[in-house]
């Protein structure tokens, strides 16, 4: 099978085509040749799309599906399906399920589901027995069994021992530990930032004391243990600073950033819409310009979805009762894209995650298996819900201005377009 890519331009740093426009051909899932003009032949699959740009396939670091147990809220199958159509040839999947990815069976159930998928998927597993903080799960026989990355999605480790422990063990096989930074003790019972739209609005804070503390904790066992930590979805100007001088001092220390996050601030509650409810809160301007500014200078390695579907029952209720959570694949591009340039963003979507996770990197030339994002930088539009292909609908883009829009993926010898 042979798919013609025609008059595409090629963002890819690392490979000999950057920045060049130029039709590629790829039989069986792996590229035959790069030209300037490829004739098409009867047989050939072609794409040919307005103002096409490709890049080494998007691997969204952080994404949850809800299978197994939440299936209302999005399956495996369908969840890949819209990260196909959104440009990401690869997700991590949270272990935000029911029952927790925390043992050997539920991680090839994971894997064996998500067979056959435009879109790979790799399972980051629970750190600990149920995600409940107190034993550790079995790391090494979920590491054989595929899972990438340890985490308690959205919990803090709050035993310094077990953090430590976790930290040295897992250096026997490698492996990537993830501390959600959040302390539990300071943040009390806050559903959004502490601030003034907090105080104004009525809701009760978390102050972004509660996520520097646990940062700052994180770093001393990291500094002692050595090994290799990543800190997920950050949102305050001095977690930044707290990572940028950790990278000085030479501390094997990774972090992302939610989309919603790096762009949003704590001024969007004002209408009391449960889809801004998101864990960590929305902060504030200062907070959004210094995460742009740690993407841009590169203490940020990765930015994520961070693509959490909650079903309407839990979203469609009283703010303070709401779940915590948005979806985000499917406008993560044109949000980045209006904010961030398309070098920084191919570098966040797919260098820096498939480094530091321990993914294959490819590049775009000839013998390269094809795994590819295709995406149109210059579509303008305001997302809405016929934007949305998740099952569940909360996202808290709805009703703003998009830069850019994916058209899908080529990835496991699959063409996807949106």
């Amino acid at each position: 099978m042979s798919t013609l890519i025609k008059s595409a331009i090629i963002i890819d740093p690392t490979g000999p085509h950057h920045k060049q426009q130029k039709d590629i051909l790829i039989t069986n899932g792996i590229i035959e040749k790069i030209a300037t003009t490829i004739d098409k032949k009867s047989d050939y699959t072609v794409v040919n799309l307005d103002n096409l740009h490709i890049s080494c396939g998007w691997f969204d670091t952080s994404v949850s599906f809800g299978e197994p147990g939440f299936e209302e809220r999005e399956t495996i199958v369908n969840g890949l399906q819209v990260a196909a159509k959104s440009g990401f040839t690869s997700v991590a999947v949270n272990a935000n399920t029911n029952p927790i990815i925390d043992n050997k069976a539920g991680v090839e159930f994971l894997t064996n589901t998500a067979n056959k998928q435009a879109t790979s998927l790799y399972p980051i597993a629970a750190l600990t027995q149920q995600s409940k903080g107190a034993e550790m799960a079995e790391l090494f026989d979920m590491q054989q069994s595929g899972a990438i990355a340890f985490s308690d999605y959205n919990k803090p480790v709050f035993n310094d021992n077990l953090l430590k422990i976790a930290l040295l063990y897992a250096q026997n096989f490698d492996g990537l530990i993830l501390s959600f930074p959040k302390n539990n003790a300071i943040a009390g019972m806050g559903i959004v930032n502490e601030g003034i739209n907090s105080t104004k609005l009525g809701l009760k804070g978390a102050p972004a004391l509660a996520e520097e503390l646990q940062i700052a904790r994180d770093l001393f066992i990291l500094e002692y243990t050595g090994g290799k930590l990543h800190i997920p979805t950050i949102s305050t100007a001095n977690s930044v600073k707290l990572i940028k001088e950790a990278k000085k001092k030479g501390i094997n220390v990774t972090c992302s950033v939610a989309v919603h996050n790096l762009l949003l601030t704590d001024n969007e509650l004002h209408n009391f819409d449960s889809n801004t409810k998101v864990n960590p809160p929305l902060r504030t301007l200062k907070d959004t310009k210094a995460l742009q500014k740690g993407v841009k200078e590169g203490t940020i390695d990765i930015i994520t979805s961070d693509h959490n579907p909650i079903d309407i029952e839990h979203k469609k209720v009283e703010y303070s009762q709401a779940k915590n959570g948005t979806i985000g694949l499917e406008s993560a591009f044109g949000a980045l894209n209006s904010v961030l340039d398309i070098e920084t963003i191919v570098k966040c979507l797919s260098i820096n995650p498939k480094k530091r996770f321990g993914l294959t990197s490819t590049s775009i030339k000839k013998g390269e298996k094809a795994d590819l994002s295709l995406f149109n930088p210059k579509t303008e539009y305001t997302f809405s819900e016929q934007n949305i292909l998740s099952t569940s609908k909360n996202s808290i883009f709805i009703g703003k201005k998009m830069e850019g829009k994916a058209y899908g993926v080529f990835n496991n010898n699959q063409l996807i377009l949106n």
